[in-house]
């Protein structure tokens, strides 16, 4: 009988912010595959936990996921853990749940904290509809194509970044998409922890020395809006009319909506459709 792969959430900060029950799975399972095994021995050691431990990194999964399966089928129960948060999410993971779910090996999550979550619900911006971009690309054609494609998007956006490429982030952000509205997430959870909300040009200004992993959230969510508002003004009175007729709007409502597009009073408009 095969295993059971655990992909288990660890603290992204705080070593409290774990669960009893992630505990108790680390405390039990055959294998630990951590990210960064030094990383990880401060937690484990934290709560006690010694388990063997073997390296499963972004450099070395394809060999080791051949590997942990292999321990899965003979029957070893193996928790996956990153250096923080959520494995999979732009860390460790996808690859062996992939290659488990072939082998009909059980993948049970243990839900915990996650960054972009955690960085989302206290932004202040809309929650209701979002994207996880995770990390732009390096390559410039590829980070250009990416950064073209959000420019057309009308939710929250959120990305990752690491210090070191915070300013050019945000830099081609305010290049290629505008100077938006955005909240920065710096530090979740431990000591300095710390929420900038302002424009893009603004936070610029403000990050001085970047330190610690950030969390960028950008605020496109009228954007569809304001460009389909803009593209319908610009349309003859009578194909306004159409338009938000085929959209299921009542008469005066129309009229109404015409009359602020074209920024006349509402009776000008009612004349043209008695």
């Amino acid at each position: 009988m095969s295993g059971k792969l655990y992909l288990v959430a660890t603290p992204i900060g705080n070593l409290e912010d774990i669960t009893f029950r992630a505990i108790n799975i680390l405390k039990n399972v055959d294998v630990i595959a951590a990210e960064d095994t030094r990383h990880s021995l401060k937690l484990l050691n934290y709560y006690e936990i010694n388990k063997p431990l073997v390296s499963y990194h972004r450099h070395n999964e394809d060999t080791k996921t051949e590997m942990l399966i292999e321990k899965l089928l003979n029957g070893e129960n193996i928790a996956i853990i990153t250096d923080a948060g959520t494995p999979g999410i732009s860390d460790p993971g996808e690859e062996i749940v992939k290659e488990a779910i072939k082998n009909e090996i059980e993948v049970i999550p243990i839900p915990g904290a996650c960054a972009l979550i955690n960085a989302l619900i206290t932004s202040g911006l809309n929650t209701k509809e979002f994207a996880f971009y995770g990390f732009l690309p390096l390559n410039k054609k590829n980070r250009k194509n990416i950064l073209e494609k959000l420019k057309r998007e009308d939710k929250t956006i959120i990305l990752y970044e690491a210090p070191h490429k915070i300013i050019k982030t945000l830099q081609d952000i305010l290049a290629n998409i505008g100077n938006v509205n955005c909240v920065i997430a710096r530090e979740l959870t431990k000591i300095h922890e710390e929420f900038i909300r302002d424009n893009i040009s603004n936070i610029l200004e403000q990050i001085k020395e970047p330190k610690g992993e950030y969390i960028i959230l950008l605020n496109l969510n009228n954007n569809q809006i304001e460009e389909e508002k803009t593209d319908i003004s610009n349309k003859s009175i009578e194909e306004q009319y159409e338009y938000y007729k085929n959209k299921g709007m009542e008469k005066k409502d129309i009229i109404k909506q015409i009359a602020k597009n074209k920024n006349v009073p509402k009776n000008e408009i009612y004349q043209m459709f008695v």
